[in-house]
């Protein structure tokens, strides 16, 4: 990115913002205000971060020594847990012993499993309401779209994760997609959504009007300007998702 200036009386002078910031233009066109006492506060937050995660690592690190030679704690726990309760004097062998072991976790797992499955159900549900959710709320699907939200999640939804609770969202390099507002920091979901939208080979086909000429959706161009069938074509809802995913694989 480089910095946006204007001449004045043959002098040169950087634009800024609103609110006083100095205007970057991006490679992509889009023109963003940068904030750098806000940027150079979370390099030092992120330093910090990174210095108690290195810290932490090598303290479990540490620890983990200790436990050489176990390839599975979570059996080697339940295994202990079993045979604690048995009176050695009533095992005849080993294989007695080993038979017992497996019998008891077994046991376990066959009792616990119908609630793992449902805990596990639960969390997607959730996760999915919280991805779902926000491509519903989405203001700039209603503002920038033209398809329905659902074709929208159709192909783009597998583009965002939740993690720690909050929905985070990926490019096409497998990459996290952070703020171009806030340095440091990942992207909302709907400027995520922007910027998913503004690399999409076929974003023409689902932009109102003359949206994909602004400066936040540059990029993606080429002579890739066309799906392989118009999406006019499509008489039915399904037909349209159909389309959209056709295109999102040869994207």
């Amino acid at each position: 990115m480089k910095l946006k200036t204007t001449q004045i009386d043959g002098k040169t002078y950087a634009e800024v913002d609103t609110q006083g910031l100095p205007v970057y233009v991006h490679d992509d066109g889009k023109e963003v205000g940068f904030d750098a006492g806000s940027a150079m506060q979370k390099i030092s937050s992120l330093n910090a971060e990174a210095k108690t995660h290195r810290e932490a690592k090598e303290q479990a690190l540490a620890q983990l020594k200790n436990f050489e030679g176990i390839e599975d704690p979570s059996a080697a726990k339940k295994a202990l847990e079993t045979l604690k309760n048995f009176d050695d004097k009533k095992l005849v062998d080993a294989g007695e012993v080993e038979k017992i072991k497996l019998e008891a976790i077994k046991a376990v797992e066959e009792k616990y499993a119908p609630v793992v499955q449902k805990l596990e159900k639960v969390e997607n549900d959730y996760h999915k309401e919280l991805i779902g959710g926000g491509f519903s709320r989405s203001k700039f699907i209603q503002e920038k779209i033209a398809v329905p939200v659902d074709m929208v999640q159709a192909t783009f939804g597998n583009n965002f994760k939740i993690e720690d609770g909050k929905v985070v969202a990926y490019g096409a390099d497998g990459q996290k997609i952070y703020s171009r507002s806030k340095p440091g920091e990942v992207a909302d979901f709907d400027e995520a959504l922007e910027t998913l939208v503004g690399g999409y080979q076929y974003k023409d086909s689902i932009l109102k009007g003359n949206q994909s000429q602004g400066g936040g959706y540059q990029g993606g161009g080429g002579s890739h300007n066309s799906a392989p069938k118009s999406l006019a074509d499509c008489k039915t809802k399904e037909e349209k998702i159909a389309y959209m995913k056709q295109v999102g694989e040869q994207a």
